[in-house]
């Protein structure tokens, strides 16, 4: 990203700051991607402490009733596991969003920095498909068993279904809400957004391909083989951090707006 930074404001150490510049960010991308769903759906990261060294019991997410390309790094909402927002906030936050990234980023703290929910068409066709996500095709075979499947309960706003989708997460990154979206789980932003730019083009690719005829199928053996040959999905790799830094890099030279 261009070195270009907006005052940054004296309630947020320099770490929080960097990770709201990131996260906003990362709402521009989602809605350069088509990604977004009007004001709706989430995006969330575990807030740093203040020398940057671990993370606090705190998490960022989108002001609830802002479009993802309104979405700045001061705006962003700090809430805690509880639901209760930490600092001043000139928006709520959106309960159905709160409900299960707490449960996540409270429970799974060493995996969860990053958790990301939306409503493509191509994910959310693949989560109400009884047969659910097929592996036969190049990105498909990248998510070999690391996927995991909750069933539909209506609109997540209670926060005992917010502990049953983390049961039922167990330790897969990537969640299908069954009839409704796919819930995302990163290490870090860039793992997550990797992730995701994963499942929505293994998506889109099976419904392309069902609408031609039968798919080819692939051996169990070669699906291990792509998992672990799809090294630029772990962190140890960068975890698609360059893949990240272009897009961050496309949204600035439109609107670099979000960094404030």
């Amino acid at each position: 990203m261009a070195d270009r930074n907006f005052n940054k404001p004296e309630r947020f150490s320099e770490a929080e700051w960097q990770a709201r510049i990131q996260l906003a960010g990362m709402y521009r991308v989602f809605a350069y991607l088509g990604w977004d769903e009007s004001i709706y759906n989430h995006i969330s990261v575990r807030v740093p402490n203040e020398d940057g060294q671990g993370e606090s019991g705190h998490f960022l997410i989108n002001p609830f009733g802002l479009h993802y390309s309104e979405v700045t790094a001061s705006n962003l909402v700090k809430v805690d596991f509880e639901g209760q927002i930490i600092g001043p906030s000139d928006w709520p936050i959106n309960p159905a969003g709160f409900v299960f990234h707490s449960a996540i980023h409270e429970y799974r703290p060493d995996s969860a920095h990053c958790v990301m929910h939306v409503h493509t068409t191509a994910t959310a066709a693949v989560c109400s498909l009884e047969s659910g996500l097929a592996f036969d095709n190049f990105y498909a075979a990248q998510l070999w068993g690391k996927i995991a499947w909750h069933e539909f309960e209506g609109i997540t706003i209670y926060r005992d279904e917010g502990m049953r989708i983390l049961q039922s997460a167990g330790d897969c990154p990537v969640l299908m809400l069954r009839n409704h979206g796919p819930v995302v789980i990163g290490a870090n932003i860039a793992q997550a957004f990797s992730l995701l730019w994963l499942l929505t083009r293994a998506c889109e690719i099976q419904l392309a391909t069902a609408s031609m005829g039968p798919a080819r199928p692939i051996a169990e053996e070669i699906l291990e083989k792509c998992v672990r040959d799809s090294l630029n999905f772990d962190p140890r790799f960068g975890a698609g951090a360059d893949a990240l830094a272009a897009m961050l890099r496309l949204v600035e030279k439109q609107d670099p707006s979000f960094k404030y």
